[in-house]
């Protein structure tokens, strides 16, 4: 037992310079990282208002939008999928929220595993929603532009999904996160809002308007 307590003491002094050690770094270093993540962002989302743009610049020369004979997409399942996405932002907020103010890290794991949970439900219904939408890929023009603007945001839901099971994985490490070293849990937060933002902005050019 003695030998134990000793182990746990060398520890906590351990992980305690390290995070003396990270602050000192970051503050004579400037930690970058993020800011080149969010970089990283404005370029897809570059990639999504080319879609966008492509998808306005189709519904303006057709001449009936969607085509005639296109089934009328449902409201009630895709309104369903909205509110657990967004929701699942407030959700992973709390995650960050409790490394960084407290450096929980066991509360981080929670919510990130909740935030999971909703992502794959959202995906889910999803799949679901293809399987009984009435028409397909190369149905026309608007199924088409459907099927890839929703395919290429489950695919970043996707992502999100991988971020998430790597900082968990990560987060096994004792001292990896803390309220001075927790870049993985910020990073795939904003990752998380960027795929909220983006579904809201396909929820209403393809559902509303």
């Amino acid at each position: 037992m003695q030998g134990s307590s000793v182990n746990t003491s060398q520890a906590e002094l351990n992980y305690s310079a390290t995070a003396d050690s990270v602050a000192d770094y970051h503050s004579e270093h400037p930690d970058l990282r993020l800011f080149g993540f969010i970089v990283f962002l404005v370029s897809e989302s570059m990639l999504f208002l080319g879609l966008f743009v492509a998808y306005f610049a189709f519904r303006v020369v057709t001449p009936t939008w969607p085509p005639a004979g296109t089934p009328e997409l449902e409201l009630i399942l895709p309104g369903m999928n909205t509110i657990i996405l967004l929701s699942s932002s407030f959700v992973i907020h709390r995650a960050d929220t409790a490394i960084k103010e407290k450096g929980d890290v066991k509360a981080a794991r929670l919510w990130f595993l909740i935030t999971m949970a909703m992502g794959v439900t959202f995906l889910a219904g999803q799949v679901y929603e293809y399987n009984h939408l009435g028409f397909g890929l190369t149905t026309n023009l608007f199924a088409s532009t459907f099927y890839i603007l929703t395919g290429f945001h489950g695919l970043h839901v996707l992502v999100g999904l991988l971020l998430m099971s790597a900082v968990l994985w990560r987060s096994r490490r004792p001292g990896h996160y803390s309220t001075t070293s927790h870049f993985g849990i910020e990073a795939t937060e904003v990752y998380w809002h960027f795929v909220d933002v983006i579904w809201i902005i396909l929820f209403l050019i393809l559902y509303i308007l």
